[in-house]
């Protein structure tokens, strides 16, 4: 009894150095990640996306080339490493905030009202985000980048599917197709409103609601039809 004592006194040192090991191992991956984040909005801000390079993020975020493609193939996956974890995180708030017995066109503008102002807190890494996310296919963090962007579209799909349940989109359409429609009608005016010098969210958001009134007009169900 008192060998096996032994022997278990023996392996706790060496168990809790590994995890201790492990500990810091990680703290310093997520410590050179966020130092590759600010280094990159911070010369993407300074230089622009053209002139900035990626051995000019390494050397200011005080990392070695190969570490930084370790967590970016490239200086498009860059612009999504910073924006990645605030965008997924304003996305999920604003399908938490969902009420689905408001107006369809306040549901809507609701949807994108948090992108609006998320896009609008540094509209420089913005306009990159949204010039460079239209082909973005490869690269580490398209998978994720892009199940982002489909989880606004499940959003939209929710909000749609429920009006045509209740009778306030006509039955004839197919609400996925409608979602899709809604998705592509915002990723135009975004585009157009974070183009402006100065972008305003809420008057982004004036136009995105005009925009939308005519084809939800379309849309609509007639007395007597469902």
């Amino acid at each position: 009894m008192r060998q096996a004592n032994a022997s278990r006194k023996r392996v706790s040192p060496s168990s809790n150095s590994a995890d201790e090991k492990i500990g810091l191992r990680e703290h310093n991956k997520l410590e050179k990640l966020e130092r590759i984040k600010t280094a990159a909005r911070e010369l993407f801000s300074e230089k622009g996306f053209d002139a900035a390079t990626t051995r000019d993020i390494a050397k200011r975020a005080r990392v070695a080339m190969g570490t930084l493609f370790n967590y970016a193939d490239d200086k498009r996956d860059l612009v999504f490493l910073v924006t990645s974890d605030g965008l997924r995180a304003t996305i999920d708030q604003a399908h938490a905030s969902l009420d689905l017995d408001r107006p369809l066109l306040d549901q809507l503008v609701g949807v994108f009202e948090q992108l609006y102002f998320y896009f609008s807190e540094d509209t420089t890494i913005s306009r990159l985000l949204l010039r460079e996310l239209t082909f973005y296919r490869s690269g580490k963090l398209a998978e994720g980048f892009n199940s982002t962007r489909h989880r606004i579209i499940q959003t939209i799909t929710e909000i749609i599917a429920h009006a045509q349940k209740n009778g306030q989109v006509r039955a004839d359409h197919d609400f996925a197709s409608v979602a899709g429609c809604v998705f592509f009608i915002y990723s135009g005016a975004v585009r157009w409103w974070i183009a402006e010098e100065t972008p305003d969210p809420q008057s982004g958001l004036n136009e995105l609601r005009q925009l939308f009134v005519p084809y939800l007009t379309g849309l609509a169900a007639k007395p007597g039809k469902s």
